[in-house]
Parts: structure tokens; C-alpha cells; sequence
């Protein structure tokens, strides 16, 4: 018993320094000119239901990656070629599922509630496969535990205008996850808007990204 909680110590302490892959599917259209010289930009202002310390924080993300593709953000609006506007959403959609719990397998036992292995009954057909059965006359009946699932869905767009309002590039990303924390996915959301940028226009793709 002990060599077996130091490996499922030792098993806990790996996977807690694994990395999860965050999977968004992104679909990109676009106009971008080739000769653009001028990569200046600034924010569209949001609504103020909207301007929340969240949203800013996005932003700079936002201002993050597109430093490294050689933007650079005006000090003022009217300095501005470009416009950029963003907008992000999360929809929790729960979902219930039925578990069925084997009480001879898992239940109790002379000692008290342990794990039941091996000794799992069988049944020998003719043809040579074993195939187990469940008999509740001898185990007792079948339990059924219902638990909610989370699943949230997560949107994120950006779109880059010139100062006549033409779109140049408008980028959609989509994940699903059960990572219930925004900020910690939003960075590879943000990452994955402008991996490939420009990228081919009209082609949906996934791009997978390593959360720590």
C-alpha cells in the first residue's frame, strides 16, 4: 500500500507539470495589401458595457502579437492608418452525464469501502470469448451517478480596417474546452488569430497550441 501512494504521488506531481493542447479552429478572410508600408493602428473605442479591465487586458494581448508582425500602435487616433476592434464571448454549456458504478467491482468489503479487482465473473461462450455478465441477484443492483459536465464555448474575432472602413483582415477563432478560466486560454485564442498571418482567405484550419 505504500509503494502504491508513493506512484500515484509520484503520477500526480508528472501530469501536474504537463502541458494541456488548447485545439481552435480558425477561419480567416482577408484583403491585405502586399505594398502596405504603414502599419500604424489603433483601437476602436468599445461600447462602455464592454470597456471592462477584461477587455483591455485582451487588448494587449492583442497589441502583443501584432508587435512581432511589425505593427505599431499609434499615440493617438489621428495618427492611426489602421483600425483594429475586437470582440470575445464565453458560453458555458452544461451537460449531464450518467455514470454506472459496478458494486462488485467498486463497494463494500469486510474492511470497509475498497476497490474490488480481479476475481471478475465470466461468461465462456462457444466460440471462445470470454464475455462478463452482471448478475445483481449475486452483486447487488447496478448504481447510477449523475454529474454536470462543463463545456465552454469561446469566440474570439478581430478584424483590421483602413481608415476608409474597408476590411482588410477578419479573423474568427473558435474552442471548446472544459478550462473554465478565460485568461488562461485566451492567450493561445489570441496566438492562434494571427498564426500563418495573413494566411490563405476563406480557408478554415485548426491550430493547436500548448497551455502550461
Amino acid at each position: 500500500m505504500k509503494a502504491l501512494a508513493i506512484l500515484v504521488a509520484a503520477t500526480s506531481l508528472l501530469l501536474s507539470g504537463c502541458a494541456t493542447t488548447l485545439h481552435s479552429n480558425v477561419t480567416v478572410f482577408h484583403e491585405w495589401p502586399s505594398d502596405l508600408q504603414d502599419k500604424s493602428y489603433s483601437f476602436e473605442t468599445p461600447s462602455p458595457g464592454e470597456d471592462t479591465l477584461e477587455f483591455r487586458s485582451y487588448q494587449n494581448l492583442v497589441s502583443g502579437e501584432l508587435a512581432k508582425l511589425g505593427f505599431t500602435q499609434a499615440a493617438t487616433t489621428k495618427d492611426a492608418k489602421l483600425r483594429v476592434a475586437m470582440q470575445f464571448s464565453t458560453i458555458d454549456r452544461p451537460v449531464k452525464v450518467l455514470t454506472a458504478s459496478d458494486p462488485w467491482m467498486y463497494g463494500p468489503g469486510p474492511w470497509g469501502y475498497y476497490p474490488r479487482w480481479g476475481y471478475y465473473p465470466y461468461r465462456y461462450r462457444y466460440y471462445g470469448f470470454y464475455r462478463p455478465y452482471y448478475d445483481p441477484w449475486m452483486w447487488g443492483p447496478m448504481e447510477f451517478r449523475e454529474t454536470i459536465q462543463h463545456n465552454y464555448d469561446r469566440n474570439l474575432r478581430v478584424t483590421i480596417n483602413n481608415l476608409q472602413g474597408k476590411k482588410l483582415y477578419d479573423v474568427t477563432v473558435q474552442n471548446t474546452s472544459r478550462k473554465q478560466s478565460t485568461p488562461l486560454v485566451m492567450p493561445a485564442l489570441v496566438q492562434s488569430a494571427f498564426t500563418g498571418f495573413p494566411g490563405e482567405s476563406g480557408k478554415a484550419k485548426r491550430v493547436d497550441l500548448e497551455l502550461q
